[in-house]
C-alpha cells in the first residue's frame, strides 16, 4: 500500500511540473501575441493616421450613432 501512495505522490509531483511548464509556455505565447497587437496599434497610429492624414480619415460610423438624437430627446411644449 505504501508503494501506491509513493507512486501517487510521484504522479502529483510530475503533474505540477507539467502545469508549470505549460503555464511558462502559454505565458510566452500570450506575451508574443500582445507584442504583435501593440506593434500593429503603433503601425496604425503612425502609418495610417500619422502626418496629419487624420484630416482625410473617413469614419464609417460618423453620424450614425450620435450622442444626442433630436428625434428622441426633443422638448415638448
Amino acid at each position: 500500500m505504501t508503494s501506491f501512495w509513493l507512486f501517487l505522490s510521484g504522479l502529483f509531483k510530475w503533474s505540477f511540473g507539467f502545469y508549470d511548464y505549460t503555464a511558462y509556455f502559454l505565458n510566452w505565447v500570450l506575451f508574443i501575441v500582445g507584442c504583435c497587437y501593440f506593434l500593429y496599434w503603433c503601425y496604425v497610429l503612425v502609418a495610417t493616421l500619422g502626418n496629419n492624414k487624420d484630416k482625410t480619415y473617413f469614419s464609417p460610423t460618423e453620424g450614425h450613432f450620435p450622442y444626442y438624437d433630436p428625434k428622441i430627446y426633443k422638448k415638448e411644449d
